[in-house]
Order: C-alpha cells, then sequence, then structure tokens
C-alpha cells in the first residue's frame, strides 16, 4: 500500500513567518507533526511519501504514485485542501482526510471518501483493519480522548528536514482553563494528557539521531497545563540536554500563570527554553472576566512577563481585539501594553469566533454570526456583528498594528527585550558559514534595500555595543521583524 501524506498550504500569516525564513535559507517554519505521527500509526509494511505544499509543490506523479491519499488541514488550509481532494480524486485515488478543520466544523466537509474527526490513535487502525477487510467507513471518530501513551514517535525519517527553521514534537493535549474564545478545549479537552518523560526523550533521541540540531517547538496549547507532571519531566530534560550537549533551543506556548512559579521558570531555564508564546489576550480585566480568561487577572500582567524574561525566556504575546467589553480606548491600551512588557513578537488579531467554542455558541444564538471563520490571523474581515462599530473596530485593529510594526518602536521592543532576557549561554548550531550567510542576507535586504536602512543600522549600532552576546538573536529578531512589518503593509493597505 502507497500512503501519500499531503499538507495544505498555509496562506501568509504572522505565524508563517514567511518574510523572514528566506534569511534562513529555509522554505518552512515547522514540519507537519500531525502526519509524521499518523505515519507512525501505519502498517510498517505500507510505502510513505510526505508532501508539505509548504515546501515544495505536489506533483501529479505524487498522486498518481499513492493509492491512497492521507490529508489534514486546520480550518485556515482549506481552500488547498479542498484542491488536494479535488485532483486526488479527479485522478481517482481513494482520499482520507482528518485534523482540526473537519474536527470542527458542522458542515461543508471536503468531498473525500473518508473523514476523521477527533484525534487519531484509535481510528487509525481501525481503519486499517476495516481496509483490509475491504470495508473501510466513510466516518470515524474518536470515541473518546486517548491516552498520551498511544501517541507514537513521529516518523521524523519522511520529512526533508533541511527545508524546515525548527523541529516539532507533542508533551500534552488539553488546557485546565475554560476561554470562551479558544477551540482547544473544545477539540482536547481540558484535562491536559501529558506524555511520560521516557516518551518524550525517546522522541528527542529520535531527532538527535536525524542530525537535527537548533530549535524545538513543543507545540502544546499549554505546556503547563499539569503542572504537576512538567515538574517530573523538567529535570530528565535537563539531564538529557547536559548529556547530549546542549543540542537543542526549546520554545512552547505556555498560561500566564506560569509566572507564578519559580520551580517552574528555574526548571524551564535549565533545560533549554528560550521563547515562550503567552496568551495575553487583552490588558483590560473587564474583558478577561467577561471572556471566562480570568487566570489572566490573578497578578499583575507586565510584570508576569518581565518575572518570565528574567528567568531566560524572550516572551511571545498573543493579543485581540474586537470582545464585547473593550473599551474605547483598546486599540491605545493594547500598544502601550505591547510597549511597556516589550514584547518584540506580538500577534495581534480581530476576533473570530471559531466553531465549536462557547463563543460561537453564544453568538450563534443571539443571531451575531455572519460567515464560517476563515482562521486566519490577519484578516480584517469579521465574522460575527461586533458591539463596537465594524468600520471602527477594523481601523483600530490596523492602526494598532501600523503603531507596533514600524520599524522604530519594533527596534526598540527588541532591544528592551534583549536587555531583559538574561539567558544561561547555550550553544548555538548554526555552522560558520551559515550564520555568515544569513547576516549577509539581512544586511543587504535591511540595511541597503529597505527603506527604513537607517532604522536598521542604528539597531545593529545599539546591539553590538551593548548587547554583543545576544547578536545571533538581535539578528534574529531584525528578520521576524521585517515579516512582521511586511505582512502588517499588506493587510493595512
Amino acid at each position: 500500500m502507497n500512503v501519500l501524506l499531503v499538507n495544505p498550504l498555509f496562506p501568509p500569516s504572522y505565524w508563517s513567518f514567511h518574510h523572514a525564513l528566506a534569511f534562513e535559507g529555509k522554505r518552512s517554519a515547522f514540519p507537519p507533526l500531525g502526519l509524521l505521527t499518523v505515519s507512525s500509526l501505519l502498517p510498517d509494511s505500507w510505502e510513505r511519501r510526505l508532501v508539505d505544499i509548504n515546501v515544495r509543490e505536489l506533483d501529479d506523479a505524487d498522486i498518481a504514485w499513492a493509492d491512497v491519499v492521507f490529508a489534514t488541514a486546520m480550518i485556515v488550509q482549506r481552500d488547498s485542501l479542498d484542491e488536494v481532494v479535488a485532483r486526488s480524486k479527479a485522478m481517482g485515488k481513494r482520499v482520507a482526510v482528518g485534523g482540526p478543520y473537519v474536527s470542527t466544523c458542522d458542515g461543508n466537509l471536503p468531498a473525500a471518501d473518508h473523514i476523521f474527526s477527533g484525534e487519531a490513535e484509535t481510528t487509525l487502525p481501525e481503519f486499517v483493519a476495516d481496509l483490509e477487510r475491504g470495508n473501510p467507513k466513510p466516518y470515524y471518530k474518536a470515541a473518546e480522548m486517548p491516552p498520551m501513551a498511544l501517541a507514537p514517535v513521529p516518523d521524523f525519517g519522511i520529512a526533508d528536514l533541511k527545508r524546515y527553521s525548527a523541529m516539532s514534537i507533542q508533551y500534552s493535549r488539553g488546557c485546565p482553563f475554560n476561554c470562551e474564545f479558544c477551540d482547544i478545549i473544545e477539540i482536547y479537552g481540558r484535562v491536559p494528557r501529558t506524555k511520560s518523560p521516557a516518551q518524550v526523550l525517546e522522541e528527542l533521541d529520535a531527532l538527535y539521531s536525524s542530525g537535527w540540531r537548533g530549535s524545538v517547538f513543543i507545540v502544546d496549547d499549554n505546556f503547563i497545563g499539569n503542572k504537576r507532571d512538567v515538574k517530573r519531566l523538567l529535570p530528565e530534560l535537563a539531564t538529557w540536554q547536559e548529556r547530549h550537549g546542549q543540542p537543542f533551543e526549546f520554545i512552547t506556548e505556555a498560561s500566564v500563570n506560569l509566572a507564578d512559579d519559580d520551580e517552574l521558570l528555574k526548571g524551564m531555564q535549565r533545560a533549554g527554553f528560550q521563547r515562550v508564546f503567552l496568551g495575553i489576550e487583552t490588558p483590560v480585566e473587564e474583558t478577561l472576566i467577561h471572556t471566562q480568561k480570568k487566570q489572566n487577572t490573578r497578578s499583575c500582567l507586565t510584570e508576569s512577563v518581565r518575572r518570565i524574561q528574567g528567568h531566560g525566556m524572550e516572551v511571545m504575546g498573543g493579543f485581540i481585539v474586537g470582545f464585547d467589553t473593550d473599551p474605547e480606548d483598546i486599540f491605545d491600551r493594547q500598544v502601550e501594553f505591547i510597549r511597556e512588557s516589550a514584547i518584540p513578537l506580538a500577534m495581534v488579531g480581530l476576533l473570530n469566533a471559531l466553531p465549536g467554542t462557547q463563543l460561537w455558541r453564544r453568538l450563534q444564538s443571539a443571531g451575531r454570526l455572519l460567515s464560517m471563520s476563515s482562521g486566519d490571523n490577519t484578516s480584517c474581515s469579521l465574522n460575527f456583528v461586533p458591539k463596537m462599530d465594524a468600520a471602527r473596530l477594523i481601523e483600530g485593529y490596523k492602526k494598532v498594528l501600523r503603531s507596533i510594526y514600524n520599524s522604530h518602536d519594533y527596534y526598540q521592543r527588541a532591544l528592551d527585550s534583549l536587555s531583559r532576557v538574561t539567558s544561561v549561554a547555550m550553544p548555538r548550531h548554526r555552522s560558520i558559514a551559515g550564520g555568515i550567510a544569513a547576516f549577509a542576507r539581512i544586511a543587504y535586504r535591511l540595511g541597503v534595500r529597505d527603506a527604513d536602512r537607517v532604522e536598521f543600522w542604528r539597531y545593529i549600532v545599539r546591539v553590538t555595543t551593548r548587547h554583543r552576546a545576544q547578536f545571533s538573536e538581535a539578528l534574529t529578531l531584525a528578520a521576524m521583524g521585517y515579516h512582521f512589518r511586511k505582512l502588517t503593509e499588506s493587510v493595512t493597505a
């Protein structure tokens, strides 16, 4: 059996880092971890081929080779997914589709032969058995959320690792909180399930054996959702890192209450966590309470960010405008908070009602839903009727983006972040030649061709005089800032 695993195209977004990847000579930020996991769930005798359309085109020859095509998608990938399904069906291929998009949408499913809803650790083996008996079903839905002990080591060998900026692993699924707008708790539940430390180390062993060195994104939506288990993992993770010469720098996502736990902060610092994404959403306490994100009201948010930065982790932040309780000055308050917190990479989006969320149900019952969410965090379209005047909301959103991603403000936040992030020295895994090449590309694009080149060189001078030991990280921030600025220009045009 020949299985073609296809990851549809992601449109440009803040998360894609599209404009920054070229400086590094990479095609995509992360490999499709879900498909690598699916590959490991298939029988050993089956042949596999991965096509990540974000890395290379899907050729007719790839489809012709396959007996069955497996595809996965998030909401934002649905147009590309439909194209993959249509092309495969036109060539007479059996098509199976799973992932977050088909697991949450309540209609307009892709025209695949088989749909997988929920996590695949139990349903995929059932499908394989049914297929071998000649009676596969059109729809498979996980009866329960499977224990993480069933999750295999991802099949990293089918991915062209050199095309990616970072690798991905998953430690847990689920989150204990109850944010109204979040679909994670609807997909993965509110009781975080974790892998054992032995499972995590086995995955790191596989990555290490593949030759990978550098960034590893632990893709959990809340890495510290189960604090007890994380505290058991971190010492073993740190020991593994020390034993192998610190081959990886970890990135992850966590809730803001990370700042309240010194044991976690110190454990993550020792294990080599260098960047963490926080869902901050808004500095307005009334809105946090209204959206059931009360965990963000238990301490001063700016002080929480500073404490995490002080333990060697650069903070990325997620922010949203468009909540029902947003005050008239929300746009200025968001910009002020982002500046004060020294968060260079601030993902600011318009609120979208995602299918299956509490927000979706509330707006639906109130007759305020307009359409399915696009899943695009750079879209200026609303899929619901907001309380604030829609035109004012969209213009205010654009104002926030223009404010935080103009070169002067961005470089200042980057410098402030470098001052606050006091990190333990970690080995850098880029070759000398690779580092020189990356610097040359960045210096040419931002320091010669770019209209804001004066701001770039002013930034570089300040880095070399005040943050010389962090020069590599400063260059990374410059490249990412360029990506955010170019994307902002297209969004706000």
